[in-house]
């Protein structure tokens, strides 16, 4: 049974599969993994602590029937005492197997508890990955918008100013030690815009085999050296 069969059952259904797979010695190993599935361990917690509440209603009762049960022998006299004393043993074998099932849903109840508090630190994981994946391609896109700005020439307002000024406010965990790290900082060390490098790879490239001698776009700008003048006038 997986865990989607497991899903379609009825919550009285449920319950004995849930209830006959607590002992680990005797659990079936397949069914315990769609009981702890994520999408059945919710269900699985809610009904084993309903069974848990049950059965100690049922420990309680019939410790307060006994009790009343012992009263009434005693004053019958001797008859009474014979009585208490032929149902001890029953009663005492009925008290353990109840009392054993009780804890044995208990520690199910911590176990499941466990698997929860996995599942939650999973999917916080996933989470927390996700919120930093967004950010680092907001971040991303705040890094191009500046050197698009500063490619064009144009003149930065205000508002330019304050969107470049988060990457250096902004911060995130980094390392062992969780250190904030600035955004830019992460984009310099971390955080490589693959697509920005692959196009200027392919732009870098395509400037080298433009012409022979093209200059590489590292050099532009710097003047060509000049030849010294012979003393006959010739260049060297």
């Amino acid at each position: 049974m997986d865990a989607q069969d497991l899903a379609q059952l009825a919550d009285k259904e449920f319950e004995q599969m849930l209830t006959s797979n607590i002992h680990p010695p005797t659990r079936d190993a397949a069914v315990w993994k769609a009981i702890t599935h994520p999408d059945n361990l919710p269900r699985a917690r809610k009904i084993l602590t309903h069974v848990h509440e049950r059965t100690a209603s049922v420990l309680r009762r019939r410790k307060t029937e006994r009790e009343e049960f012992h009263a009434q022998c005693l004053a019958r006299g001797e008859a009474g005492k014979r009585e208490w004393f032929a149902t001890r043993a029953e009663f005492e074998s009925l008290r353990r197997r109840t009392a054993n099932f009780h804890q044995r849903v208990q520690r199910a109840i911590s176990e499941l508890g466990e698997e929860q508090r996995n599942v939650n630190r999973a999917q916080s994981h996933s989470s927390g990955q996700q919120s930093r994946e967004t950010l680092r391609e907001l971040a991303l896109a705040v890094q191009r918008h500046q050197a698009a700005h500063a490619r064009d020439g144009g003149v930065a307002e205000r508002t330019d100013h304050e969107l470049w000024r988060h990457l250096d406010r902004l911060t995130v965990p980094t390392g062992p030690a969780q250190e904030p790290t600035t955004l830019r900082t992460m984009l310099d060390i971390y955080w490589t815009d693959v697509r920005q490098a692959a196009g200027a790879s392919a732009r870098r490239s395509q400037e080298l085999h433009a012409t022979p001698d093209a200059q590489p776009p590292g050099c532009a700008g710097v003047p060509q050296a000049r030849r010294a003048p012979t003393p006959d006038g010739l260049a060297t």
